[in-house]
């Protein structure tokens, strides 16, 4: 779980974002001015990201970045109902890693936030464990190694992620559009053919195994099944 600062003086936008955030499984502290952002940021313990509206009483949001910015590196995503290529300037001037226009997507912004969290190193390593174990298959994350009954397995570091998205959650589907915003990032130009080359790449290098417990599930997606040897 990631603590996250919301700073919105819209009382409705500020509870939707918390909402969302909290549905995904995130703890929120809300700042209704950009004052009581920068109180708020210094009294909470551990914050792992910002959430900071441009326009708001007090303080706005670009000197909310900068205060922010004198004692801390927490990632800072900034929201405007401005679209202007000044405002974007301006936030990353001051320090904002991700400008995002309103309206927006809830399910995009989500995605913003975790893509923010993982680059920083907020997501808490005691929430995944250091050695993943499938039928013989070991996943060393702290390493970055893979066996698979005791040989080394050489992956380059997209199959090694896609291997360890599957593996973490065995029996459980993952689109290719979810795979691609979650490895490649949302951002990413390229299409669904690119999880398909990654993973027959990846099953050929792990062989029987690779055959047997990486699954196509036709018209979805992909996923590893288990207790199939």
């Amino acid at each position: 779980m990631s603590r996250i600062l919301v700073a919105e003086d819209e009382a409705r936008m500020r509870r939707l974002v918390c909402d969302f955030l909290k549905n995904s499984g995130h703890e929120t502290f809300e700042a209704a001015d950009g004052r009581q952002a920068v109180e708020m940021f210094n009294a909470v313990k551990n914050i792992d990201l910002v959430v900071c509206d441009i326009m708001m009483p007090e303080m706005d949001g670009w000197e909310v970045c900068k205060k922010i910015r004198e004692t801390s590196r927490v990632p800072i995503i900034v929201l405007t109902a401005r679209s202007q290529e000044f405002d974007e300037l301006v936030s990353f001037e001051s320090g904002a890693d991700d400008f995002i226009t309103k309206p927006f997507s809830m399910p995009v912004f989500i995605k913003r936030v975790e893509a923010l969290l993982k680059r920083s190193g907020a997501v808490k390593k005691e929430d995944s464990p250091d050695m993943i174990s499938v039928d013989g298959l070991i996943i060393n994350l702290a390493a970055h190694e893979v066996t698979l009954d005791g040989r080394e397995i050489e992956l380059k570091i997209k199959e090694f992620n896609l291997l360890e998205k599957l593996a973490s959650n065995p029996g459980r589907t993952f689109s290719r559009d979810a795979l691609l915003d979650d490895i490649w990032g949302i951002d990413f130009s390229g299409d669904s053919r690119t999880v398909d080359s990654h993973l027959a790449r990846l099953r050929t290098k792990l062989g029987a195994w690779g055959n047997t417990h990486i699954k196509t599930v036709f018209g979805v997606g992909y996923k590893i099944e288990v207790g199939r040897e």
